[in-house]
């Protein structure tokens, strides 16, 4: 009887740790989307929803511009500039998976996740776009060399994600850099290049998580430092997720 107790028992841990390995607030694969291309808001839909979560777009449809997400597959690493502003700099999304969203800063509504459900965010995958990773390893018409001529210049580019609750008020904010040349030894300073995991459990219980971008290259006019990042894998807190999993299936258990 009690080997029976300690299988059903390892049947059970076993199925919540299925749960939580499955479970994802969002991963954008579940998005329609054909091999090499993006999706930029052009349709007037104003965002799109992965799994559990909403995510803004704003489209121009006089300058054909947008901010807020878009999302993409394009494979491309290599290509810089403006039309590169699509691409992931790694080359596919995170575990290999082929879409990954795109965010930019751009002048009305900050890139905004909204979720269905208030909850805590374990964290996301974050890397640069080939647009503003080029333009800080090289420089452009706009922005510098991140380092300057001699490498030593103090340079870095910010992303700063900013949790709130259902009524909108700041829970926290957790701060990453997609690159970072303060290091007093050159040999430290670094552009991101691969998927860098960021915990953002520290927000607590959201409804909502903003993103924005500062950067050391700045004007009086704005950010020189092309304003992309993009993410993929948002997943939620395990001992939250845990907890859930475990009362569902105790409740099936009870059930029968």
């Amino acid at each position: 009887m009690a080997s029976v107790r300690v299988m059903r028992g390892l049947i059970l841990f076993l199925g919540i740790c299925g749960l939580v390995n499955a479970q994802q607030i969002a991963d954008f694969d579940d998005l329609a989307l054909e091999a090499q291309t993006y999706w930029n808001g052009s349709d007037g839909s104003g965002g799109f929803v992965s799994q559990s979560a909403r995510f803004n777009n704003g489209y121009d449809t006089t300058y054909q511009s947008w901010d807020g997400f878009a999302y993409s597959n394009i494979k491309n690493t290599a290509a810089q500039g403006w039309s590169s502003q699509y691409n992931a700099i790694t080359g596919n999304g995170q575990s290999g998976s082929a879409n990954y969203a795109i965010g930019y800063s751009g002048w009305i509504t900050p890139p905004t996740m909204v979720l269905d459900e208030p909850m805590t965010v374990g964290g996301l995958f974050v890397t640069n776009n080939n647009y503003a990773y080029y333009s800080m390893l090289y420089g452009d018409a706009f922005a510098k060399k991140f380092g300057g001529p001699t490498g030593n210049d103090a340079d870095w580019f910010l992303l700063s994600m900013t949790g709130k609750n259902t009524e909108g008020a700041v829970t926290g904010t957790v701060d990453f850099y997609l690159a970072d040349f303060r290091f007093a030894e050159n040999q430290f300073d670094y552009i991101v290049n691969d998927w860098r995991f960021v915990n953002l459990a520290s927000l607590g219980v959201v409804k909502s998580i903003e993103f924005n971008l500062t950067s050391s290259d700045t004007a009086p006019w704005g950010m020189n430092t092309p304003s992309y990042f993009v993410i993929d894998t948002v997943v939620p807190e395990p001992a939250t997720f845990m907890l859930l999993a475990l009362a569902g299936l105790l409740g099936l258990r009870s059930r029968k």
